[in-house]
């Protein structure tokens, strides 16, 4: 039963949302641990777009790669897994750590694969939350506010639990990330969200992150997590244990750029709920997070050794003059 379960999850990432072809390659790269979402993926990659009437080998060639889990979100995956994905029509990367913002990523994309990042997921993901939205009725909306956010002169994010931030997106693209993806895209699964990379150093203010930082055991948050912004990046820190969490985590990397604010996005799929796995709880409808570290695969220029999300809840979002989030409502 939980294998029919899965398969019906499977058949919407290859389908719906990677819209696997027949005879396409398709690279999945997975660890150990996930293997049993790796094989529902290319047991649907086996029978995508296969019609009764086709010959057996109608669907697309699946071709595993498991590596070893990555020690850190945005470290880069072997040379040989790297040069497959590039090689490849379509990637799907069912990990532990994220490899969204590596330059593996950047470059497969760059040569015209189309590509589906799917971290932290667990065969309950597959059968029920985030998956269960009708990805192809959000992108319209998704594409309005990212096309909304694209080279914005001024962005003002606040919340009610006391986010006020204003940052510049000139010269920035606004990303669509609606979980279908075109050659030379790619997105994750189950988020759905329209984000942007702030110009570096135009980022001011305070963040104040009340719902979820799904990264190094941190999750659905006890209290809320104050971060205070200068000049493009966090200067300080403010909360109880978990705040000190993020703060011992970000100091250990020895890393400046770990500070950069890399991107503000905003959720946008009903399905999902805050549980403390990354794809679903930034994913949240109405939520908005902003990402440190890491901008290079959002259009940003800075690489650090990680990239995390602090996300928050009843915030409103305004562009320019142009409300797109209302008290967690989108507005478009």
């Amino acid at each position: 039963m939980r294998n029919i379960q899965m398969a019906k999850g499977a058949h919407t990432v290859v389908n719906r949302c990677a819209r696997v072809k027949p005879g396409e390659t398709v690279l999945i790269v997975t660890e150990p641990s996930r293997m049993s979402i790796a094989e529902e993926l290319g047991a649907a990659v086996c029978a995508a777009a296969r019609l009764a009437e086709a010959p057996e080998n109608a669907g697309g060639e699946p071709v595993f790669c498991s590596i070893l889990p990555r020690e850190r979100d945005g470290q880069e995956p072997p040379a040989p897994a790297a040069a497959a994905m590039k090689a490849a029509d379509v990637f799907l990367c069912v990990v532990g750590k994220s490899i969204t913002h590596t330059q593996a990523v950047k470059e497969a994309v760059a040569q015209g694969a189309r590509g589906l990042v799917l971290t932290h997921f667990t065969e309950e993901m597959l059968v029920r939350g985030g998956i269960e939205a009708d990805f192809p009725a959000i992108a319209p909306t998704c594409r309005a506010i990212a096309q909304a956010l694209q080279g914005a002169q001024t962005v003002h994010l606040t919340s009610r639990h006391g986010t006020d931030l204003t940052y510049s997106a000139k010269g920035r693209r606004g990303n669509a990330l609606y979980g279908v993806v075109e050659p030379g895209e790619f997105s994750t699964i189950p988020t759905i969200e329209a984000n942007v990379s702030p110009l570096e150093g135009t980022a001011n203010g305070v963040i104040v992150a009340d719902a979820s930082i799904p990264y190094i055991g941190i999750g659905v948050l006890e209290e809320p997590v104050v971060c205070h912004v200068k000049d493009g990046r966090i200067t300080s820190i403010e909360g109880g244990r978990q705040a000190q969490m993020l703060k011992d985590d970000l100091a250990s990397k020895a890393d400046p750029n770990v500070y950069n604010i890399a991107e503000m996005g905003m959720g946008l799929n009903p399905k999902c709920h805050f549980c403390g796995f990354m794809l679903e709880d930034e994913g949240v409808e109405g939520s908005v997070h902003i990402g440190i570290g890491t901008s290079i695969t959002l259009g940003g220029t800075v690489k650090a050794a990680c990239h995390y999300d602090l996300i928050m809840t009843g915030a409103t979002v305004v562009a320019d003059g142009r409300v797109l989030l209302q008290d967690g409502v989108v507005q478009l």
